[in-house]
């Protein structure tokens, strides 16, 4: 199997000079429980306090974690895999996800610093407001989408630090793994193989 990092130590390389940049850039896995738990909860509270009837608050929120997957597996797959010319922009995709794949088992960047994931959060809430028939409709819908997000990055935290015996999480980590270690244009879903599936960019392998 080809080598396609550079160390698997869980410790952090420094990506910047400056303190306080290279501080944004690591983040504890637990952040983003503390941070988007209680968005989840307001959003939920939210929905209900509209007055949504039930039936359309379950249609939404299904809705929602089904879109997460998708915008899941095309931002790692067009925006994170995309590898620009220029040499400022090498130097962006490696702060954003290169580093990752150079250093996979870094304790503090497998999960989302807060620096990015805020902005994206905002951006996806309005943009499903606007969207959305009705303005009510995005709290159930955001409150799916956002647990997906956390389900995705606590989630690959795991994959890289945990063992697991068997089951789903056993074959979750084996599609990522694949990804990291066999071969990086493929297995762009990180808590789900569906898209990869869908797009064709699934491990041949797996099947056999």
């Amino acid at each position: 199997m080809a080598k396609n990092y550079i160390s698997n130590s869980q410790e952090s390389v420094r990506m910047f000079k400056s303190d306080f940049l290279e501080s944004l850039s690591k983040v504890h896995f637990f952040v983003p429980i503390i941070i988007y738990l209680p968005v989840i909860l307001v959003c939920l509270y939210m929905g209900i306090d509209a007055h949504i009837p039930v039936t359309r608050f379950l249609i939404l929120m299904v809705s929602g974690l089904f879109i997460w997957t998708f915008v899941e597996y095309a931002l790692h797959r067009f925006v994170f895999h995309f590898v620009p010319k220029a040499e400022w922009a090498l130097r962006l995709h490696f702060i954003f996800h290169g580093v990752h794949h150079d250093y996979p088992s870094d304790k503090k960047r497998l999960v989302m610093p807060p620096s990015a994931s805020i902005p994206l959060a905002l951006g996806f809430f309005f943009l499903f407001r606007a969207i959305l028939p009705l303005h009510t409709d995005v709290y159930p819908f955001f409150a799916t989408f956002i647990l997906g997000y956390l389900f995705y990055d606590i989630g690959h935290y795991a994959i890289h630090h945990f063992n697991f015996k068997g089951g789903i999480w056993k074959s979750i980590k084996r599609h990522h793994m694949l990804h990291h270690y066999q071969d990086p244009t493929k297995g762009y879903g990180v808590s789900s193989a569906l898209w990869d599936k869908v797009f064709q960019s699934d491990f041949e392998e797996k099947a056999k």
